[in-house]
């Protein structure tokens, strides 16, 4: 529901004899028993929730730590193995294999 469904409901509401206050009471209720509800379907209407989002939470961090850590050491060799190929070609093109016989 829009915020402004939801406005104009309760001016709707208020127009036909209801207080504004209760209606304001009534919106902030369903919100609350959507809220619980969508806890429910997701599991986490129960006491261990809040931990269990916490280690969601870490996990999801330590996660995303790995993924950068191996796109880094992944970016690390392909730059160690282009310069060892650059010095290779290098000494190739410089006769260095001659100069070591």
């Amino acid at each position: 529901m829009s915020g402004a469904l939801l406005a104009q409901l309760i001016a709707q509401g208020s127009s036909e004899g209801a207080d504004l206050t209760t209606l304001r009471a009534i919106a902030e209720e369903a919100g609350e028993v959507a809220a619980t509800r969508a806890l429910a379907r997701l599991g986490l209407d129960d006491g261990a929730a809040p931990k269990d989002m916490a280690e969601l939470r870490e996990l999801l961090g330590a996660w995303r730590d790995a993924k950068k850590r191996v796109w880094k050491a992944a970016l690390g060799w392909v730059v160690r193995i282009a310069g060892a190929l650059l010095l290779t070609g290098i000494a190739v093109k410089t006769g260095f294999w001659d100069w070591v016989k």
